[in-house]
């Protein structure tokens, strides 16, 4: 069970309220209220048959020790954004209130287990019903890896979001940008005056991406894009660079694609 709800007996909650007693034993009756009326609550919690109570807020000793009598695991003091993910995960709506007893409510997962990362210990829940959220975990030497490796993911979970909306694709290993690069080119050949030459160095950039890629791999750039281009040029649109082999080759046999959105 996953909730957000306050598990504190030890103060009155009705707001803006005072309570003047005449002896100590009048502050016990209150407490004793108190008591009782998070016994009820807990016994609400208890007829949904949980074996984990997951809370948002803190859980004080009195309903915890009441939930552990009955067999029940208990987090407690779990975050919004944690709440929320775990909510994902397990296919747990979030309560709030306990009146309706239905276990349709209830999240499940295959084991709850407390691990070591670093020399932080942590909660680990596998084998989650929905699996609809994740924890990624960097580690590195120093706070500036950790923050390059974190900004690093954070472009690629984009680039991952942004082809699960659009499936549109395209050829890759540098065909889109040469093709691209000769249709500008034919733009600046077919433009008067000085506005040519900013067009010409539009298509000039362009062609820098697969010469990176070939750069990267180690090949001989200047041949291999200049053969591509070639290629292309002569009417194969599904040309591009084959960097296993070193050489330009059919990007669909290959299966080398990018998400349009991307190249966008």
């Amino acid at each position: 069970m996953v909730a957000n709800t306050q598990m504190d007996a030890d103060k009155v909650k009705i707001l803006g309220s005072k309570v003047k007693v005449d002896s100590i034993m009048k502050v016990a009756e209150i407490e004793e209220a108190e008591k009782q009326k998070m016994k009820r609550k807990v016994d609400k919690i208890l007829q949904y048959k949980p074996d984990v109570f997951i809370n948002r807020q803190l859980i004080y000793n009195y309903p915890e020790q009441l939930l552990a009598d009955a067999g029940v695991m208990v987090i407690e003091h779990a975050d919004f954004d944690g709440i929320e993910r775990l909510s994902a995960v397990l296919g747990a709506e979030i309560l709030s209130t306990f009146d309706d007893a239905s276990e349709t409510v209830l999240g499940s997962c295959a084991s709850i287990e407390e691990i070591m990362i670093g020399e932080d210990k942590v909660i680990k829940f596998a084998g989650c019903q929905k699996n609809e959220a994740c924890t990624i975990i960097l580690r590195g030497s120093g706070n500036h890896i950790l923050d390059e490796a974190e900004r690093s993911l954070h472009d690629a979970i984009c680039v991952l979001i942004a082809a699960v909306k659009n499936h549109k694709i395209i050829y890759g290993g540098g065909n889109a940008e040469i093709r691209m690069s000769l249709a500008v080119q034919e733009l600046a050949n077919k433009t008067e005056g000085k506005e040519s030459l900013a067009i010409e160095a539009f298509a000039r950039a362009l062609r820098q991406l697969p010469t990176i890629i070939a750069d990267n791999a180690g090949y001989d750039s200047a041949e291999i894009v200049q053969n591509l281009r070639s290629a292309i040029a002569n009417g194969d649109n599904e040309a591009g660079l084959n960097m296993f082999k070193g050489q330009v080759d059919n990007m669909k046999e290959l299966g080398v694609t990018e998400c349009l959105r991307v190249k966008e």
